[in-house]
């Protein structure tokens, strides 16, 4: 596997052969939190005069290595390449038009130059706390609790339809997201605007360990019955936290919603 040195010096080189204006990484290698391991991505832009050109004829790319497999996609006035090569490195390039840095910028978490002559990165500045959470609003609060609970009806009824993946995807993609926002905003009430990361990567270690491991508890749909156990359990455990954090922070919270919702879904699943 070729060394995160030897990866660096060939993205400059193959931007020096293209005439890239600058070069800039952002991603896990600029973030000093992140652990370092062999599966990091290089996030790599190239910023560019003539998109048009370089994208014309796509075998510079060859340079880069041999790839296992790899995904183009536009984004906006961007183009994005994914790739994955032979030797286990990887390499999200985007293609960036140099009037449209912001763009990029405004796409990204951080960032750090690695070639601009010209200093087109001079005028902007890393915005690292795209992923940082602020204690809850009041709006925020309500809305993140009325989410919650009305997606659970739709969990109530893909179980009851037997809908694994209908179920399993309200319950995770947007029930436990809210709950991880609740989570992330007890964190947030005692340490002020923190860090949690993507996807909430880095919110358990702000958290008691036994946090972690109940919600670790709750991610078991391998069954119609283990969705059904998950959402109860979820439940309970949203009911819980959003109590516990309206408490400490004066927000209102609607109990009287909370303990409807958790009677409907026993109703209805009383015989699923």
């Amino acid at each position: 596997m070729r060394t995160e040195p030897e990866m660096l010096d060939l993205i400059l080189q193959t931007a020096k052969s293209l005439k890239v204006e600058a070069v800039a990484l952002s991603g896990s290698r600029t973030d000093t939190k992140a652990p370092k391991d062999e599966f990091q991505d290089y996030d790599v832009v190239y910023v560019v005069d003539d998109l048009d050109n370089l994208t014309s004829d796509l075998a510079w790319l060859d340079r880069l290595g041999n790839r296992l497999i790899e995904q183009y996609n536009v984004l906006g006035h961007r183009r994005l390449y994914l790739m994955l090569f032979e030797d286990g490195n990887r390499i999200d390039l985007t293609l960036c038009p140099k009037e449209h840095i912001q763009e990029w910028v405004n796409s990204e978490a951080g960032f750090t130059v690695l070639e601009d002559p010209k200093g087109l990165f001079e005028p902007y500045s890393p915005s690292p706390q795209r992923f940082w959470t602020s204690p809850a609003s009041v709006i925020e609060f309500e809305k993140a609790c009325n989410e919650f609970w009305w997606v659970s009806a739709y969990v109530v009824k893909g179980i009851c339809r037997k809908q694994l993946l209908y179920a399993t995807d309200h319950l995770y993609g947007i029930c436990h997201q809210e709950l991880l926002k609740v989570l992330a905003w007890q964190v947030a009430s005692d340490k002020g605007t923190v860090d949690i990361g993507k996807n909430y990567k880095y919110l358990f270690n702000y958290l008691p360990t036994e946090k972690e491991k109940e919600f670790l508890n709750l991610l078991d749909f391998s069954s119609l019955e283990k969705i059904t156990q998950s959402l109860f359990a979820t439940m309970k455990h949203f009911h819980q936290e959003a109590q516990y954090l309206a408490n400490k922070m004066g927000l209102d919270y609607d109990k009287e919603v909370a303990e409807r919702m958790i009677e409907y879904a026993e109703e209805r699943l009383s015989n699923h």
